[in-house]
């Protein structure tokens, strides 16, 4: 399933407001679970370096070689490139350690989504994304997964090109500006095969759910345990239905549907955003001060369709002497709706892009992408994300058929609806496949397995979690009244007591727990 901005928790705009000295808030509820530190058994089951083929035994029979990198510890893990092929090409994994501070019981491998997202820079961010009692019982491991990060990083385009791409106007109205479009997406769908070879056509979740296992064998657990937030949640169900008896104990967080097809998708997680504009409107027009951008919230979202529509025609100047196009801002304004705490950054930024300077919501923009100062990319998140979308589907509609699809989008959302029409052509021109099938998501014979929603998710809407809960025959649905991407460690003493609690003490929450 494909989503047109990715369902990700957003590591380095964290760090962004963090800079800014900006506090999070958020309500909190206290009637979850709580205990003492359980270790995790195998309830029975296989031996830890177990495989499901004999084929397989040479890789699920490494040990990591663990080394100090920084504060932490990493390693490599080999995996077949082609999982028909075992005795062909291998990659290499990057996986990195924080070891328990405290008792421990255990692994938590961890995911923070994407796709594309690097897990090892998720574990390395140790307490802020993490409590103190996983942090105390559990070495937390992040892996990249294939193709991402620091595993074999499949490329697309070169940084001018890319940087160029994600300039460009994601909702083209003339045919000028549709041609462009067009010749950006193409350049960058044969771009991944071109750069990345094979490997371009073998990221996909489900060859990433198959690394897990051997994760899982490399760390000596016969089960495995997992944290896996937003795009994790689909990584984390795949591991699930492919290995039910391997299952631990599982959350997944900001959960997504995997039921749903590509426009379903999209045409949700576009109202899922246009939800989180209107929270974040009608709470400027609540404001004892008054708003800058309008009296009601109809009034706000016209104020900001209208700088969109400004910055389309005439980019903004920035302090670094670029042009904040209506590329950037889209992914500026974007980047701000993950999280209630960043809305002082979206209204920073519009309120100076008002008065004609683009250079906030262009380093916000910036952090989305993970892009330096000088034009280059910490990593390759998003090209990463693009690859692993297409080859888990590569849906895409002719450029023609996008207007027919506009009425439906800009009533699921005024503000974004169109942009999310236009993404519908994604996969134009993208060529890798792989051999390997999405399965139908059950888990039959898995232990219980928490998802987590939020109910003003912009990035994976709550009839997500709702969705995902009902289809894991395992499934236990957890509730978050709130703003802004996933629940847990958000502020909601509720969610974090019922995730702690399981993880760390086996105490499954209660179904349909709200907070």
């Amino acid at each position: 399933m494909r989503r047109a901005v990715a369902a990700i928790t957003l590591v380095v705009v964290v760090l962004l407001v963090a800079g800014l000295a900006l506090v999070a808030t958020g309500g909190s509820s206290d009637n979850g679970a709580a205990g003492g530190p359980t270790p995790v058994t195998p309830f029975g089951g296989p031996p830890a370096t177990r495989p499901p083929s004999p084929d397989l035994a040479r890789f699920y029979g490494q040990q990591l070689d663990w080394s100090g990198c920084g504060d932490n510890e990493c390693a490599r893990l080999t995996v077949p490139l082609d999982y028909r092929k075992p005795d062909g090409p291998t990659i290499r994994l990057y996986v990195l350690k924080v070891p328990a501070s405290g008792s421990r019981i255990g692994s938590l491998v961890v995911n923070p989504g994407g796709p594309g997202a690097a897990g090892s820079s998720y574990a390395a961010g140790r307490g802020t994304y993490f409590g103190d009692p996983l942090l105390e019982h559990f070495d937390i491991i992040g892996f990249d997964p294939r193709g991402t990060g620091q595993s074999s990083p499949v490329e697309c385009l070169d940084d001018h090109d890319f940087n160029e791409y994600l300039s460009s106007d994601p909702d083209p109205t003339t045919p000028a500006e549709i041609e462009e479009f067009r010749r950006q997406r193409q350049r960058l769908a044969r771009g991944c095969a071109a750069e990345s070879g094979a490997l371009a056509g073998h990221v996909s979740t489900v060859e990433a759910a198959r690394d897990m296992d051997i994760l899982r064998a490399a760390l000596g657990d016969p089960r495995m345990n997992y944290l896996g937030a937003s795009y994790g949640t689909e990584l984390g169900a795949t591991y699930a239905q492919l290995f039910p008896q391997r299952v631990g104990r599982f959350v997944l967080d900001g959960a997504v549907d995997p039921s749903l097809g590509t426009r379903a998708a999209a045409l949700q997680q576009a109202a899922g955003f246009q939800r989180a504009l209107d929270a974040y409107a009608a709470n400027c027009v609540q404001s004892g001060v008054g708003c800058f951008l309008g009296r009601s919230v109809a009034e706000v979202q016209q104020t900001i369709s209208s700088v969109l529509d400004r910055i389309s025609h005439q980019p903004l100047p920035t302090s670094d002497g670029r042009e904040l196009t209506a590329g950037n801002a889209f992914y500026g304004i974007a980047a701000t709706l993950y999280n209630r705490s960043y809305w002082i950054l979206l209204s920073s930024g519009l309120r100076s892009a008002l008065g004609g300077d683009g250079s906030l919501l262009m380093k916000l923009a910036d952090a989305y992408a993970e892009r330096n100062a000088d034009g280059t990319f910490q990593s390759n998140f998003l090209e990463a994300f693009y690859d692993i979308s297409c080859v888990d589907d590569p849906y895409s509609i002719p450029y023609r058929e996008v207007p027919s699809q506009l009425p439906a989008f800009e009533k699921a959302s005024p503000v974004f609806g169109r942009v999310y029409a236009w993404g519908l052509t994604a996969c134009d021109g993208f060529t890798p496949r792989t051999d390997e099938k999405t399965p139908v998501i059950h888990a039959p014979g898995a232990q219980p397995i928490v998802v987590v929603g939020t109910t003003r998710d912009p990035a994976t809407p709550y009839r997500w979690a709702v969705a995902l809960a009902r289809q894991l025959d395992s499934g236990v649905l957890v509730s978050r009244n709130g703003d802004g991407h996933t629940g847990y460690h958000q502020g909601n003493a509720c969610v974090d007591r019922a995730v702690e609690g399981y993880l760390v003490s086996g105490i499954v929450p209660k179904d349909r727990l709200s907070c």
